[in-house]
């Protein structure tokens, strides 16, 4: 793990993770945030397998220039969320630090010169125990709110296959286990630069799961789970946690009733069918709405999903969808 002992006995003070537990009094915590990007404001960040195993090992190498510890992570198509400690100076440098790699990646490989320019960015700060694992909860459960064939503690681009499994056992996925696990040096120094996408190749033992860092290595689950106490504390807070918790403080929600890569299929279908073209950057604006009305009138999806898959501006086409 690239955490220190001394930095995880820092967390550990701002979470107050050495206080004994009373029933019905929440502990403040410290410095703890959940920062997100808006899943309104671009039509994808993250294609494809490739896309989200270079993103899983951008949080690695970008992490490693913060003084941040992840707490819990996700990557969605469309958006991200993370939970961090740290100073929010330091935490907000990490997460526009790996929006502009994340920018930069998406340029060199898909050709789209500064996509995320202006990606808004958005933070809440977690002033409690309670709210601490109700925001963890919220971000593991981001991909099946959002309609992925994914339980919590299954979807592969986030923290959730860490959390209170045992390696020994069948329910436990691979990369929690150590016989699946290997190490960067072992493989030769081009193939490290090719993974990592850097030059700078890291003087510490880093685990991987195939061509993917091992997230343990910077996220410490362990710690986490002494957030919850027990996997029973951990099931409640998974079971009772509500996007309304969030959006009470202010959180924007994305929750999708189709996901979005299934959406843009429907889309470049029907408007190849409607205008003789999947392109739909040569259509004009009014063309775009039409094309909206007939996704929102065939598919059960959200008008704000609708929007940003047509490259329309919500505030502006609103009520015309």
């Amino acid at each position: 793990m690239i955490y220190s002992e001394e930095r995880i006995r820092r967390l550990e003070e701002d979470i107050r993770l050495g206080e004994v537990f009373r029933k019905g009094v929440d502990k403040p915590v410290m410095n703890c945030w959940h920062f997100y990007t808006d899943g309104n404001s671009v039509d994808t960040m993250f294609c494809d397998e490739e896309d989200f195993s270079k993103g899983m090992n951008r949080i690695f190498t970008t992490i490693c220039d913060f003084d941040v510890i992840i707490l819990a992570f996700t990557l969605m198509d469309t958006h991200l969320h993370f939970i961090l400690n740290g100073r929010l100076k330091e935490c907000a440098g990490f997460i526009h630090e790996y929006v502009r790699r994340t920018s930069h990646f998406i340029s060199r490989r898909h050709n789209e010169r500064k996509k995320l320019e202006t990606l808004r960015i958005s933070h809440q700060e977690i002033d409690s125990d309670s709210y601490l694992k109700t925001a963890v909860c919220y971000v593991l459960k981001n991909a099946p709110s959002g309609g992925l064939p994914f339980n919590a503690i299954d979807y592969p681009w986030s923290s959730g296959p860490l959390m209170f499994r045992r390696s020994s056992y069948w329910s436990s996925p691979g990369w929690t286990d150590d016989g699946n696990l290997s190490f960067l040096a072992e493989m030769p120094c081009r193939k490290q630069r090719e993974i990592l996408s850097t030059h700078t190749i890291p003087d510490f033992s880093v685990k991987m799961t195939g061509d993917i860092v091992f997230p343990g290595e910077y996220v410490p689950y362990k710690t986490v789970e002494k957030v919850f106490g027990s996997h029973k504390s951990f099931n409640y807070f998974m079971s009772r946690t509500k996007e309304s918790d969030v959006e009470s403080r202010n959180g924007e929600i994305s929750h999708l009733q189709i996901p979005m890569q299934e959406m843009r299929q429907h889309r470049n279908e029907l408007s190849l069918e409607m205008f003789g073209t999947e392109d739909i950057r040569t259509l004009d604006t009014g063309d775009r709405i039409r094309l909206a009305r007939s996704l929102k009138s065939r598919y059960d999806s959200s008008p704000k999903q609708i929007a940003r898959l047509c490259r329309l501006v919500f505030e502006e086409v609103k009520g015309k969808i």
